[in-house]
């Protein structure tokens, strides 16, 4: 398969468990927004590579099969920190993360959170702020990026989790950020052609 045609078909099983995770009260109004979650999750993985993206949707067919919502898991996850009463009678059913793998989601996640903090220094008005970085400002109800990016994470096979750390390592290496370059995917579908352009635009009209 082409990197398109990965991504393409990742995103698709990846709207079936979102759409579908239970909420108290119904539906959150994101949950029928298709197109929105398309932009932010394609965005997220052209910055993978395509040796990843297969080993991440490998996971997502097994889980599949295995009637298994990874959406519901990674939701789950969260609550450790969000709601930590809740997750105590949940926590059982989640699969356990070996020690290596835990070390590695932990070096991937340190990478977000440095990321994160870099480009709401650059860029202050585009840079997502409905989210606290790290994980001690989480609130009851409202994960930070640090606590989700986490709770994903811990929802991948231990061969994604040792690819996407590789990918990690090598950015790191290279002075690059996936965070910048997702921003920039994502702003490129709303029509602008750098994230400086999308800066003022929304510094404009914050004003």
């Amino acid at each position: 398969m082409t990197k398109a045609a990965l991504i393409e078909e990742i995103v698709k099983m990846e709207w079936s468990m979102f759409s579908t995770v239970h909420n108290e009260g119904g539906k959150a109004a994101c949950q029928m927004d298709r197109p929105t979650f398309t932009i932010m999750r394609t965005s997220q993985h052209q910055t993978w590579n395509e040796a990843l993206l297969a080993s991440y949707l490998d996971d997502l067919a097994r889980a599949q099969e295995a009637g298994r919502n990874l959406m519901t898991e990674k939701y789950g996850r969260m609550m450790k920190s969000t709601f930590p009463e809740e997750y105590e009678r949940i926590a059982a059913f989640f699969p356990p993360v070996s020690p290596e793998t835990g070390r590695q989601i932990e070096e991937i996640v340190a990478a977000h959170v440095a990321w994160k903090e870099a480009l709401n220094g650059k860029y202050p008005h585009l840079a997502d702020r409905s989210r606290p970085t790290r994980t001690k400002d989480d609130q009851r109800g409202l994960a930070s990026l640090e606590t989700y990016t986490r709770a994903e994470l811990e929802t991948y096979s231990p061969k994604t989790i040792a690819l996407y750390h590789a990918a990690i390592q090598k950015r790191l290496a290279e002075k690059t950020s996936e965070a910048e370059e997702n921003l920039l995917n994502q702003v490129r579908q709303y029509g602008f052609n750098s994230l400086e352009a999308a800066e003022r635009h929304f510094t404009t009209h914050e004003e």
